[in-house]
């Protein structure tokens, strides 16, 4: 199911009744919203919630079984390390078998070897890779000491599924989500609105600006051999724009949603667009994911705590498995060592890795300096990007060499191939300005919608609505064709 689908417009008020009015008691709104995240999830396909049950099923045992053999760390190993593999070689069956079976095909076939290895027809698990690492944490939490095993299989069970979270994260720890299942929980008119609040930003992000964004940049794409370089340039940081404003809107509604429910999940995206550095814009882009390979990954191997070239060699591993985790393709894989090197040379230079405050915190505007580390920033991680959205290593090599070639300059071409997507422009430029200064202005808060500090907006009531009124304009008057999330497929 879809959040900007018509069947979800009628699933969450149903599912948010019965929650408070119907089933009061937390094992009751518990059970409700196993349920719930079930059906949520099923509308797909009603197969996958085997695979689902079974990943809770055993990381909930395995939590169990550990602290039944406390005091026996070798067996607590074998039941860790079991449960890890199990649900690891699942995630690898239907991600990537086939990708690696191809991969081996093309490099014996370099080699003049034909090998008759069969891929399958699977079908890939929408979510698959967050609800499998939200249960890694778990189990590794539990084995680690960092959390005691839980005993309620409903409370897990709803942990591990919970819907507004769950094909698209943010991938919550059982630490910081599970407590809050296990407690009673009271409405909360505030929180709830507030929620709300959060979700009309994410439904505009996603429905206004990321789906008219998406609309030219497959244009642009589709005709990238011929197309002039500054157009490509501009299709590149539109794919930058689209694909923020597609995934922290969804991170945006769910975390609304769930507010909604009583819960609070964990900030995902902290306006990324507006740090100075690549160290920094990934301590604000995909935080749940980021932190998770930090303290499952990179601690683990040593981080930065055991030489420079050993620290640099972390790094590239876990950004070489963090581009594989997006997906099963070569391009994800050098999306991600691109990033593991530039972060690499940002700390061996220690370039601007040390920025962990709001910029231009005490002042309106940024300084020159800051404005420039912005646009170098962004324009870094545009160029990665067209290798994350490329379906080749062939199609990214040409499209950079198409955007850096002498077409960048021909800026008649540009605006004669821009007449056929003339109508997206004008919803897309005006969509953009209204996020960007939206998000500048409100740059220090958890959410652009969040009222905090009695300024102009929370005083007056006629403000708020106006700008609600607007918003849902826009996004029953402007939107596109309904699409799916970028980040479903991942």
């Amino acid at each position: 199911m879809l959040f900007n689908s018509i069947e979800f417009l009628f699933f969450l008020p149903i599912v948010f009744l019965l929650y408070w009015f119907v089933f009061k008691g937390r094992r009751w709104q518990n059970l409700l919203i196993v349920v719930a995240s079930y059906v949520f999830y099923g509308w797909w396909d009603w197969r996958f919630l085997f695979l689902i049950a079974l990943t809770s099923f055993c990381s909930y045992a395995s939590g169990v079984l550990m602290e039944r053999y406390e005091g026996h760390r070798r067996q607590q190993r074998y039941v860790s390390a079991a449960n890890i593999v199990l649900n690891l070689l699942i995630l690898g069956l239907f991600k990537y078998f086939n990708f690696f079976v191809e991969s081996l095909n093309g490099l014996f076939l370099a080699m003049g070897l034909h090998l008759d290895w069969v891929t399958l027809h699977i079908v890939l698990p929408v979510g698959i890779s967050f609800y499998t690492f939200q249960a890694l944490s778990y189990t590794i939490d539990v084995y680690q000491g960092k959390l005691k095993a839980t005993h309620d299989p409903v409370a897990f069970f709803a942990y591990i599924s919970f819907f507004p979270q769950l094909v698209a994260g943010p991938i919550e720890r059982a630490t910081r989500l599970l407590p809050q299942f296990q407690q009673p929980r009271r409405f909360d008119y505030a929180k709830a609105v507030d929620g709300c609040r959060q979700m009309l930003w994410g439904f505009f992000k996603k429905m206004v600006v990321a789906d008219n964004c998406g609309t030219v940049v497959s244009q642009i794409w589709d005709h990238y051999t011929t197309a002039p370089g500054l157009l490509l340039l501009f299709g590149a940081i539109l794919f930058t724009i689209q694909i923020y404003c597609d995934f922290s809107g969804y991170s945006d509604i769910a975390i609304g949603s769930a507010r909604l429910f009583g819960f609070d999940l964990m900030k995902n995206f902290d306006f990324p667009h507006f740090s100075r550095s690549i160290p920094e814009f990934w301590r604000r882009w995909h935080i749940s994911l980021t932190t998770w390979f930090r303290d499952y990954v990179y601690f683990p191997l040593g981080g930065s705590r055991c030489g420079r070239w050993k620290a640099v060699r972390n790094v590239l591993i876990v950004w070489g498995i963090s581009g594989l985790w997006h997906g099963a393709n070569w391009t994800y894989v050098c999306w991600g060592l691109f990033h593991g090197t530039l972060l690499a040379i940002y700390n061996v230079l220690g370039i601007n890795t040390k920025y962990k405050h709001v910029v231009a915190a005490e002042r309106c505007l940024p300084s020159l300096r800051e404005a420039v580390q912005m646009v170098l920033t962004f324009l870094l991680v545009a160029i990665g990007l067209v290798i994350f959205r490329a379906s080749t290593m062939h199609d990214a090599i040409g499209y950079l060499q198409g955007m850096c070639s002498p077409s960048l300059l021909e800026l008649t071409a540009t605006l004669e191939a821009l007449q056929e997507v003339i109508l997206q422009m004008y919803i897309i430029i005006p969509a953009i300005v209204i996020l960007t200064l939206s998000e500048w202005v409100n740059r220090r808060q958890d959410h652009v919608m969040q009222l905090a500090g009695g300024g102009f907006v929370a005083r007056h009531a006629w403000v708020r609505y106006a700008i609600y009124v607007g918003l849902l304009i826009m996004i029953f008057g402007m939107s596109v064709t309904k699409s799916e999330f970028i980040y479903f497929r991942f």
